[in-house]
């Protein structure tokens, strides 16, 4: 049975990870944490069954909290600036992590790349745990190699109370095409046009664009187009339902328990591709 913290369980992907992982018989949450509802109990809100009535505990007494449920994984969906204060206390504790959020900053990155290492508690780092965006990053590896003379383009689609732009899914796209072209992506990437004069630089290994739309409650569209001579390839991805995400982060759990090498994985690795 795996041992499971989750942090943040009243956020959107919170709630829907809480409930997968209180409906699996392979895990067992030992602890919720979180800034709001704390004192409720976990089931209660979610309208689930909890055989340990769990209750959400205050996470700004979060080492308290792991002292006393020894979790095996946390799993983090939050905002930026909560993850990196609460994974960091995670790893240090060598809890394994699964870590979802985006708009992390690159010092951060860096810091429990380290750590995973020397506390010997690997974690899945990833922007996007929906399997199908996860094949589009296999799949755009792939045909990038093809259209190298191309002009490629990535735009994504979010509701409009996403607060990071782009999404990390797109930065994520831009970086797996970038490295296929044996180009510097923050060299190359253009993050939307100005009016005017504007002309763009031919072929995908001079120039890559980045577009963010926000509207509505668009959960997420993330399309890449390559564009050539008389013709054009568009590769998209549609989330109808954040399930996707939390499904994706349950299989990570399973997967993360079981790492045996220190480091952070990829949704990728977790799902063999």
């Amino acid at each position: 049975m795996i041992k499971l913290l989750i942090l943040g369980p009243t956020g959107i992907m919170g709630k829907l990870i809480s409930e997968l992982a209180l409906k699996d018989e392979e895990i067992e949450v030992v602890a919720a944490c979180d800034v709001n509802n704390i004192g409720e109990e976990l089931g209660g809100l979610l309208a689930v069954k909890d055989r340990n009535k769990i209750k959400i505990s205050d996470v700004n007494y979060l080492q308290k909290v792991i002292d006393e449920t020894k979790p095996d994984v946390a799993v983090d969906f939050t905002v930026a600036k909560a993850t990196e204060k609460n994974c960091k206390i995670c790893v240090e504790n060598r809890i394994k992590c699964v870590i979802g959020t985006t708009a992390m900053t690159q010092d951060f990155l860096d810091e429990v790349e380290k750590l995973v290492t020397t506390k010997k508690a690997p974690a899945v780092i990833s922007p996007n745990m929906a399997p199908g965006v996860n094949i589009l990053f296999k799949m755009a590896s792939i045909l990038t190699k093809y259209l190298n003379d191309w002009d490629i383009e990535v735009i994504e689609v979010h509701h409009h109370r996403k607060i990071d732009s782009p999404s990390g899914t797109a930065l994520k796209i831009g970086q797996i095409l970038s490295d296929t072209l044996g180009s510097e992506f923050e060299e190359i990437a253009k993050f939307g046009r100005n009016k005017g004069p504007n002309k763009r630089l031919i072929g995908a290994k001079n120039e890559i664009g980045i577009h963010s739309i926000r509207a509505g409650d668009i959960i997420g569209d993330h399309i890449i187009l390559y564009a050539g001579p008389g013709e054009r390839i568009e590769l998209k991805h549609q989330a109808h339902s954040r399930s996707c995400f939390a499904t994706g982060a349950i299989k990570a759990i399973k997967f993360i328990v079981q790492a045996k090498e220190n480091k952070i994985y990829t949704t990728n690795e977790v799902l063999g591709l």
